[in-house]
């Protein structure tokens, strides 16, 4: 942190934020810059679901002045958690109104068995495993796996609610069930239902 920052670093953040409001102008500047890694952080996890990463961040950065104006700190949690949450928010967003987000990133993968128990078969196929990049293919190999990430989509387009393919797409950057209901504004529970349903449709298909 830059030695101008030095006074603010023993405030916590809800004492930066009143002192902002209270006219300290230069507060934002340093709320920015401690930040920042939170935002690029963020910024690389949805730029898997499309647009560019330097917009992204542009926008993550405008998530972060929402958080600094909306924040109550009567009623929010920590400023990390609120401002985390609006980033989320603003970038995902972003992505959705940038209509060049894919239905499956790619590039990456998550299983959708992450979370499966001990008792189910360890051999089991992962079932995003079909999305995974692979650099040293043969042409016939890079026409099939091609073929299984295009069947994939389909099915993803067709089976999955537009609920559902939300879900699905902040779950692939590996955000949490409960982050995931807070950047959509749905419940908890129907967030994990549906998570739920979109793993046994794709399961069933595959």
């Amino acid at each position: 942190m830059q030695r101008e920052y030095a006074d603010y670093e023993l405030l916590s953040d809800e004492e930066l934020i009143d002192r902002l409001r209270n006219g300290e102008t230069a507060i934002m500047d340093y709320i920015c810059d401690k930040y920042k890694n939170l935002v690029r952080s963020k910024a690389k996890s949805m730029f898997i679901l499309g647009g560019d990463s330097e917009d992204l961040i542009q926008e993550g950065m405008i998530g972060l002045f929402k958080a600094v104006r909306d924040y109550d700190m009567g009623r929010d949690a920590s400023f990390l958690t609120f401002a985390d949450l609006c980033v989320s928010r603003q970038m995902y967003t972003a992505v959705q109104a940038s209509k060049r987000q894919k239905h499956i990133p790619l590039n990456t993968y998550v299983s959708l068995y992450s979370d499966s128990t001990e008792q189910e078969d360890k051999g089991e196929k992962q079932l995003l495993e079909a999305l995974e990049d692979r650099t040293e293919l043969n042409p016939e190999e890079a026409f099939l796996d091609k073929e299984r990430v295009t069947y994939l989509e389909k099915v993803i387009e067709s089976e999955l609610s537009p609920f559902e393919k939300q879900v699905l797409d902040l779950y692939m950057t590996k955000m949490p069930t409960a982050q995931i209901a807070k950047v959509l504004g749905r419940e908890e529970k129907s967030t994990d239902n549906a998570l739920q349903r979109l793993k046994a449709k794709i399961r069933k298909l595959l």
